[in-house]
């Protein structure tokens, strides 16, 4: 199984938002979230996703998609405003769950754990191996104390010099995982 983990320093961790944009940015999971499972026509089954939210009223809270059991979705921008909306007021959504995790908790007994930083080794030349996960940061980055953990477990790739932006590094991360057939 092929996992992102998406840390947003913002975003809000309950239903009272007018759109996604001003959640703490929960645009930004929304667009990671489209890159991470949809292709023309189908749903990865073999990605799961974890959003780690860092925002109001009671942080940290994760939200966890499972591809292979996730239903009932379409790539538009209010469908998935009104999923999040049911699942951050405790309501299911089949593929959704939520736990009050931390980004640290995730990575902590991961095996293959890559966090993504313009100064890592070059993702094109990385073997990714089995079941890796994938860390990132929302448009402000990992907070270092973050960083610096999930480095005790893992190690930096590179798209390149320049940052991308968070949902661009997941679409670049799936193409190159396919090309390894990486599970």
């Amino acid at each position: 199984m092929r996992e992102f983990i998406l840390y947003s320093r913002r975003g809000r961790t309950d239903n009272k938002f007018r759109n996604l944009r001003e959640a703490g940015r929960l645009d930004v999971l929304y667009q990671c979230l489209l890159f991470a499972f949809f292709t023309s026509g189908a749903i990865r089954r073999n990605v799961t996703f974890h959003g780690v939210l860092g925002g109001p009223p009671k942080p940290p809270l994760c939200i966890t998609v499972d591809g292979s059991t996730l239903r009932n979705v379409r790539t538009d921008e209010r469908t998935w405003e009104e999923i999040l909306r049911k699942v951050l007021s405790g309501e299911p959504h089949q593929g959704i769950t939520i736990h009050k995790k931390s980004l640290q908790d995730l990575v902590r007994n991961k095996e293959n754990l890559f966090a993504l930083e313009e100064k890592g080794e070059d993702a094109f030349k990385t073997s990714f191996g089995e079941d890796p996960t994938f860390v990132l940061g929302d448009q402000v980055g990992l907070p270092k104390k973050d960083e610096e953990f999930v480095l005790r477990f893992g190690r930096k790739i590179s798209l390149g010099k320049r940052p991308y932006l968070a949902a661009t590094c997941v679409d670049i991360i799936n193409y190159l995982a396919d090309l390894q057939r990486v599970s």
